[in-house]
């Protein structure tokens, strides 16, 4: 009978489009010693010497079946990923025409720190919602493991907070970058600093400690429609690649944006060949990297060149790159464009971005080549606006997003409205977050022109209705997962990902339902893409820190 449900289960999923029913070139049953059925693991193949990874999820019968046409034949290294759970080195070999069963027997995990995501962790750690909050933006260089790793004693995290603030979010262990050694973050008071220092040493590693004295507290593993989805990983060639943001073209080819190095690539999905193009590079020594891929309507890609000054428009046809400086009178050793919003320009030749040393909003004429200086805006607690995200309307008018984090005394304020610039008028309205510090981040406007964007701090998406002028918020169900972007697909459902779970997350606005997709392995989620042209849209996103390319296609 168990066989039966098998056979049926798998004919469903196989039915799924873009899905060949077929008869699985690899399937079979996960289990353990201590769960002899393990629904939600997932299990991942990836053909010796190539650089892409399939993986599928065990269902409620421990099954996993990975899909027809999936597999090509060879030899695959097999991989899973369960909490709390390990496999020995396995590999498959798979023939033409005949499917292979593979089961699989795990093991509990030798060490489980290992595997913890940055969520586990600040939910593992002992501690108030203060002490855990103030790490919230480490994620954006590196994971939490390293810093509960650690064995530094108070008085030396004192001095690794005055390092840190130095780093621009683009930077990693591996490639620090700084200005001139500036502080770039606030990193609090003495008092504050001091306070977090006594609280980190006293939970990580330090003085005579050689494990931790507190238990991990795991996310249960992927259950029901979570297990319903295919998931294809491409690494990029270049190690140090940082793919923010990721997005198709018309021929759908997959494009990212790198976080940390001057370049755009191109991954072409049916051969797995990534083509890297050099930006250009006019302030030697300054921070490099790219953020925010953009399309225009013609379907060339914008990406703001962040301390680098200005825009650059690439021509996807002919590959040529027009770069807009900001004009040198503009430019100090912190100028930085960190957004763009090209989406709309057709309607009055205008590109939209911002200046986050001065926290002001910019308006490039493209056939000028000249910006326009908004200025400075003030949020809904009289606070200038700290805009992070800059999405723009079907009108071409301007919402800004308060990521906006302060430091008041021994507090962290995080901002709690977004903004919104009539691109005519210049009049401008700010509205405030239901969630006070919710953290608006980043977003865009659905096909009825509402705005829907992500609450990092709040750890909800929101949706503003320009009609009602109101602004509805859905909670995320994990906590800690600090959502960065939302986008709605054709099907009105709204996905958002985590720089903290490692999970995707799709939300039914209508049933407020949610279905939460873990990823194969750690990873560092920003931008979110969907791709409308298929019937059931996929998740397209790029793992900032595993420096790959990621497409999640759910099959229900």
């Amino acid at each position: 009978m168990k066989s039966l449900l098998h056979t049926a289960a798998l004919a469903l999923v196989l039915q799924a489009p873009g899905i060949a029913m077929a008869a699985s070139p690899l399937e079979g049953k996960v289990s353990s010693a201590q769960e002899p059925v393990m629904e939600g693991v997932l299990v991942s193949a990836k053909l010796k010497g190539s650089n892409m990874t399939t993986t599928v999820v065990s269902d409620d019968n421990g099954h996993y079946a990975f899909p027809d046409g999936r597999l090509k034949p060879g030899q695959y290294d097999i991989t899973i990923r369960a909490a709390n759970y390990e496999l020995p080195p396995t590999t498959a070999q798979i023939a033409a025409g005949k499917p292979t069963t593979l089961d699989i027997a795990l093991k509990k995990a030798v060490d489980p720190s290992t595997q913890l995501s940055n969520a586990e962790w600040m939910e593992s750690v002992p501690g108030t919602e203060k002490q855990r909050q103030y790490m919230e933006d480490c994620v954006d260089c590196h994971t939490l493991e390293r810093v509960f790793k650690s064995t530094h004693t108070s008085a030396e995290f004192m001095e690794v907070f005055d390092k840190m603030a130095t780093f621009m979010p683009g930077s990693v262990p591996g490639h620090p970058q700084t200005v001139n050694g500036a502080a770039f973050r606030r990193s609090g008071t003495a008092a504050a600093k001091k306070s977090q220092a006594d609280f980190l040493a006293s939970v990580n590693l330090s003085g005579d400690r050689e494990d931790f004295r507190y238990q991990f507290k795991r996310l249960p593993r992927p259950k029901g429609r979570a297990t319903r989805v295919v998931i294809t990983e491409w690494d990029l060639p270049r190690e140090e690649s940082h793919p923010h943001d990721v997005m198709l073209d018309k021929a759908g080819n997959a494009w990212y944006a790198d976080f940390s190095s001057q370049y755009i690539g191109m991954l072409d999905p049916k051969t797995g060949k990534v083509t890297d193009y050099k930006l250009p590079e006019p302030k030697p020594g300054a921070p490099t990297g790219a953020l925010d891929l953009e399309a225009d309507k013609d379907g060339n890609f914008w990406v703001s060149m962040q301390h680098q000054t200005g825009l650059v428009k690439f021509d996807t046809r002919t590959k040529k790159i027009t770069h807009y400086p900001v004009p040198d009178e503009w430019q100090t050793l912190r100028t930085q464009q960190a957004f763009v919003a090209p989406e709309y320009a057709h309607i009055d030749g205008k590109v939209w971005t911002s200046n986050q040393d001065q926290r002001t909003i910019l308006r490039l004429d493209i056939k000028t080549g000249k910006y326009e200086d908004f200025g400075k805006y003030i949020d809904a607690n009289g606070e200038q606006l700290g805009t992070y995200g800059i999405p723009a309307d079907k009108n071409n008018n301007l919402y800004l997003l308060e990521f906006r984090q302060l430091v008041k005394g021994d507090a962290s304020v995080g901002g709690s409205s977004i903004g919104f610039i009539d691109g005519k008028t210049k009049e401008y309205t700010v509205y405030p977050t239901p969630t006070p510090e919710a953290r608006p981040r980043r977003g865009r406007v659905d096909s009825e022109n509402r705005l829907w964007f992500a609450e990092y701090r709040g750890n909800a998406i929101g949706m503003f209705d320009p009609k009602t002028k109101e602004i509805k918020e859905w909670k995320l169900p994990t906590k800690w997962s600090g959502p960065y972007d939302v986008m709605m697909d054709k099907t009105g459902a709204a996905w958002t990902a985590s720089m903290m779970t490692d999970q995707v997350d799709r939300l039914d606005p209508k049933t407020g339902t949610w279905v939460e997709y873990l990823l194969p392995r750690q990873s560092n989620i920003r931008r979110v893409w969907v791709d409308d042209t298929q019937a059931r849209p996929p998740l397209w996103i790029g793992s900032v820190h595993g420096g790959s390319i990621i497409r999640l296609e759910p099959l229900d």
